[in-house]
């Protein structure tokens, strides 16, 4: 296999080299063919050792993710394996016709503190596992022979607050560039002047050269239009000494500009091309976009002089069952996901992002908040002991260079709720001035923040050195608005409103904290949070309340794996809980772990995007043995009012009412006094005196079949896309079954495989890699990926006492 693998590789590197314009770079992702293995393994290093046994992966890789999970384990980073040692190789041959290039390897994430050999010799090292970091190893490759990659990853001393991954968890590339070249990250393209006729456009170029004598070339910049066309350009005669690099600026007026904004995010390129004794031998292109945006004291956010009031969410990560192995078609349907309910922006939350994720927000829509770190400790990669500030410079020049060319992004941010810089504990001041000032040096074109939670630490001025408030939770920014008003306030962290997908308990709570019950899970009313937190409706009521807040960024959007608050450490520690009762992953997602909608959900869709018709009631409709009881009945709507009937009996009209004292009956419509009775509950919704549309929910009977749903008909094998299939069990006459835990197990025939499966409970231990999963309030995720080229895969669902289901994918 191995030797099938090099003749791949090699074939690729000629067919490279031969059939690409000289001025090509040759860019290859270093995917197939790594051999992995857990533990102490020093020797890896050495050219002949035998890796025969170690296990055959492909990169992205997270090797904690298939568990097992320790049901003893720390809840605080899910229960999984990520503390450890890895070491991972690859075999690969270098064309001789590459010789006289130069190689670099580009490594967009290694968590954590990797250290790379090639060839059995040190070729570089990083620390901060979330960061992106390169080397140059063209000294140290066999052109036209066999070279040997090593890579170790040690977690054993990352912290973490959530579940970080482990191992290659983001691409690697190996990219060949002449001697002189555009230097990776090379160029930094800005807009500083944009109106509604014209904007300029200043490209600075940083071009290497690696030859061993001066080099006279022409330097052929472009700016490259959304529909391909060169739509200016600029040529100018450069000389450049040996072993030296230079920065090359350009200006550029365009007229009648098409502007990246939410609504329509146009895409420019900055194309250069160095140009040797007539021939082009390198060519590199940056994508941009033309926009201009400012924050304001009394008015929030505005993007192309209209303002724009942010419809956040925070993102973890990881990517639920998939775990920390970065996935561009999951990654893509999280913001889909997050973009049906309106939501316009996304917060990094607390880490430097995969750059396919800026890439995503490009091209979708989607403004950005780019956050390097957590905290300014082990969970940044800072090792007592080290040069903090080299290595916070160093890390931080890799993270703008990076996304500095990215329109998605209009804030920096340095860190989150760091508390001994909001303590002002001794050297504080000296590195908040110093990690701002590393980060203004390489970007002057948009404003930074600290992300902070501590208002006592308002007297300390902290935000003299930054540019934007960003809070969060508990109207917190109110101090540090009266102490400083003259600068933007946002409300970082939002909610943290907490609840588990299709779990209801009664009665509706006395206050927020009031969630603790014998079944470890949190009451999908959505009137839960932690004592530092708010329920969704508070956030809402405030930034009406607060005009001048330019919006929220929701905690989150997404579950993920870790944290999991309330059922975590703090209880354990308490006596409250034990350990095994402690969940795995956390409550606060609009939608579960694998992204299936709670009901929360339609709550954000229905105040996010009044022009999309929400309709949605909660509970399920399936309470037998509570017959009489009371049930509360909640309508989430766009609509301002809605009448409820119960086996067509009508229970009321409720309106929306914008003046109430309880915020609750602002922004949802609720029925508290529902006698339960068995059949159909319908709600029909108003909108300035007319329907919008109606609901429908029914008791179901006992389950009787599978039926399974695909986002996609078909995936592509090369794109690594990912289909997600979801699993339900209904009833004889078809009604969705809410309360089936049936174990439903997968088989799949044909040019595909199971990537993981997931159902978004907290508390289950199930493993992510498996044939099999119990069903979550009657539902569970599936998810495919391509396995071989073949043309389509039939994916099929059983389960005892069940009629199975299945569906067909193409596979391109």
């Amino acid at each position: 296999m191995k030797k099938s693998l090099l003749v791949i590789l090699l074939l690729q590197l000629v067919y490279f080299v031969s059939v690409l314009p000289a001025q090509e770079r040759i860019v290859q992702t270093l995917k197939d063919g790594w051999k992995f293995a857990k533990g102490d393994h020093k020797s890896a290093i050495n050219i002949n050792f035998d890796d025969s046994n170690w296990e055959v992966v492909t990169v992205p890789h997270d090797w904690a993710i298939s568990g097992p999970f320790d049901e003893k384990g720390d809840p605080e980073t899910g229960k999984l394996p990520w503390q450890g040692e890895g070491w991972y190789r690859r075999t690969f041959i270098i064309d001789k016709e590459l010789e006289g290039k130069q190689i670099y390897f580009v490594f967009d994430g290694i968590m954590a503190f990797p250290i790379i050999y090639l060839n059995g010799k040190l070729a570089g090292e990083w620390d901060y596992g979330y960061n992106s970091f390169y080397i140059n190893a063209t000294k140290l490759l066999k052109f036209g022979g066999e070279n040997i990659l090593t890579i170790h990853a040690d977690t054993r001393e990352h912290d973490s607050r959530w579940y970080p991954g482990a191992g290659i968890f983001r691409k690697i590339e190996m990219i060949a560039t002449s001697a002189l070249h555009v230097e990776i990250w090379g160029t930094y393209v800005t807009t500083p002047a944009v109106e509604q006729k014209w904007s300029d456009v200043r490209t600075v170029t940083t071009i290497a050269n690696n030859f061993n004598e001066s080099k006279k070339f022409e330097l052929e910049t472009s700016i490259v239009g959304p529909e391909n066309g060169i739509v200016k350009s600029h040529k100018s005669n450069i000389e450049i000494e040996a072993q030296e690099s230079i920065e090359v600026e350009n200006w550029f007026t365009l007229s009648n500009p098409q502007k990246w904004d939410i609504d329509s995010p146009t895409l420019y390129r900055f194309k250069t091309d160095i140009i040797l004794d007539g021939q082009v031998i390198d060519s590199y292109s940056t994508p941009f976009g033309i926009r201009k945006f400012k924050f304001t004291e009394d008015d929030g956010f505005f993007l192309n002089d209209r303002r724009v009031q942010f419809k956040g969410v925070n993102l973890h990560h990881d990517l639920g069952p998939l775990g920390a192995a970065f996935n561009k078609s999951a990654m893509r349907r999280q913001l889909e996901i997050m973009k049906e309910i309106g939501c316009n922006a996304i917060r990094t939350s607390h880490n430097i992002p995969a750059p396919e994720l800026l890439d995503l927000c490009d091209e979708m829509g989607l403004l950005v908040i780019d956050e390097i770190y957590d905290k300014w400790d082990r969970k940044g990669g800072f090792i007592p002991g080290n040069d903090f500030f080299e290595s916070a410079e160093r890390n931080m020049r890799n993270f703008i260079k990076r996304d500095r060319n990215h329109p998605s992004i209009i804030l920096w941010s340095v860190g989150n709720e760091i508390h001994d810089i909001q303590a002002n504990q001794p050297g504080s001041i000296k590195k908040l001035e110093l990690m701002i000032g590393f980060l203004k040096k390489y970007d002057l074109s948009r404003p930074v923040t600290m992300v902070t939670d501590n208002t006592s630490g308002v007297r300390w001025r902290l935000f003299d050195y930054f540019d934007v408030h960003s809070w969060n939770y508990g109207r917190r920014y109110l101090p540090a608005r009266e102490a400083e008003p003259t600068k933007s306030v946002i409300i970082s962290e939002s909610a943290s409103t907490i609840s588990t997908r299709g779990y209801y308990s009664f009665p509706l709570p006395s206050d927020k904290e009031d969630y603790l019950n014998k079944d470890y899970q949190i009451s999908s009313y959505d009137m839960n949070a932690p004592w530092w937190a708010e329920p969704a409706d508070q956030d809402y009521l405030w930034q009406e309340q607060d005009k001048y807040v330019a919006g929220e960024f929701v905690w989150t959007g997404f579950d993920y794996i870790g944290e999991p608050t309330p059922y975590n450490s703090t209880l354990v520690n308490e006596g409250k809980i034990k350990i095994e009762q402690a969940a795995k992953s956390s409550y606060f997602g609009i939608v579960d772990l694998c992204g299936i909608p709670k009901d929360r959900f339609y709550l954000y869709r229905s105040y996010w995007a009044p022009q999309k018709t929400t309709i949605h009631i909660l509970p399920h409709w399936n309470w037998n043995g509570k017959e009489g009881e009371n049930i509360p009945v909640f309508v989430y709507t766009n609509g301002d009012r809605a009448e409820l009937f119960l086996n067509g009996k009508s229970l009321g009209m409720k309106e929306k009412n914008p003046k109430s004292e309880n915020m609750f009956e602002r922004y949802r419509l609720m029925w508290n006094d529902v006698k339960y009775e068995p059949g159909e509950l319908k709600t029909v919704a108003y909108k300035e005196g007319k329907i919008i549309g109606e609901e429908i929910i029914r008791t179901a009977k006992s389950p009787s079949k599978i039926r399974l749903t695909t986002e996609k008909t078909a995936i592509d094998s090369e794109d690594d896309e990912l289909a997600f299939i979801l699993v339900e069990v209904l009833d004889e006459e078809g009604k969705f079954c809410p309360l089936a835990e049936n174990e439903i197990e997968f088989t799949v025939e044909g040019a595909a495989k199971i990537a993981a499966v997931g159902n978004g409970n907290p508390q289950s231990l199930e493993p992510f890699i498996s044939n099999k999963r119990k069903l979550f309030y009657g539902k569970a995720m599936l998810i495919i990926s391509a396995d071989g080229k073949g043309e389509q895969a039939i994916i099929s669902a059983n389960s005892t006492g069940l009629k199975s289901d299945s569906i067909r994918i193409n596979i391109k």
